[in-house]
């Protein structure tokens, strides 16, 4: 088992075993973000479906308005004048077939890696190093492109690729602990609204199991999700 400290104790004796309101359950999540860090905002959602089945499957992005809170390193693979075009858009790193060397040699000094569809017969072979590290370009997460300067301002902005992992969980970072409350129930807003955007056609019956939200080192809260589901854009926002 593993030990729990005394800090984390305390602040899940403020939590309730109950689901909470969104708004009351994002400033719970502020009030228990007293690590020695900025915390970021985490989700933990159970959805009712089998990812081992393809049609169960969810692999999609979301758009946070609000943003990550997090400065996003983006490196972009591309040839000829899709190279200047990247570069001038924005993207902290870029190359050709030399880029794919390096990450091969174990360069890995980026958040994100976006590639052009030319380029990906040689981006394959990085596939066991960048797959497990989640960092793969693949044209349903937008990492796979020929617009890159669209691409690159998104996830510099607050655009995220997420999956259900193998149990039907998807975890997320939705923002900074240090946000607004209001500004994470419009990110956490936004999500609902993709993860139901999304829903895989093979998912049967309750698609919506538990969610909850903590900060990094924080107590797990629960939120009631028909509330949230109830919850208008405007009334968010």
């Amino acid at each position: 088992m593993k030990k729990v400290s005394r800090r984390l104790q305390e602040l899940q004796k403020k939590v309730e075993e109950r689901p909470y309101q969104p708004l009351e359950a994002l400033n719970l999540l502020k009030e228990t973000a007293t690590a020695k860090f900025p915390e970021s905002a985490e989700a933990h959602i159970r959805l009712g479906i089998d990812p081992k089945y393809a049609d169960q499957q969810l692999r999609t992005t979301v758009v946070l308005p609000r943003g990550t809170g997090q400065t996003v390193r983006v490196a972009v693979i591309a040839r000829g004048e899709k190279v200047t075009e990247a570069s001038n858009a924005g993207a902290d790193i870029v190359g050709s077939e030399e880029l794919i060397d390096e990450i091969q040699k174990g360069r890995m000094d980026f958040d994100k890696l976006i590639a052009t569809p030319d380029v990906m017969p040689q981006v394959a072979k990085l596939g066991k190093l960048l797959g497990p590290r989640g960092l793969m370009p693949s044209p349903k997460g937008g990492t796979v492109t020929f617009d890159l300067g669209a691409a690159i301002a998104e996830f510099k902005a607050g655009k995220l690729e997420f999956r259900a992992d193998r149990t039907g969980i998807v975890h997320i970072l939705f923002g900074k602990a240090t946000f607004t409350a209001q500004d994470l129930l419009v990110n956490l807003k936004a999500l609902q609204e993709t993860i139901d955007r999304n829903r895989p056609s093979g998912a049967k019956g309750r698609y919506w199991r538990t969610m909850y939200v903590s900060s990094t080192m924080g107590p797990s809260i629960q939120v009631d999700i028909n509330a949230l589901r109830d919850l208008k854009t405007t009334e968010a926002a």
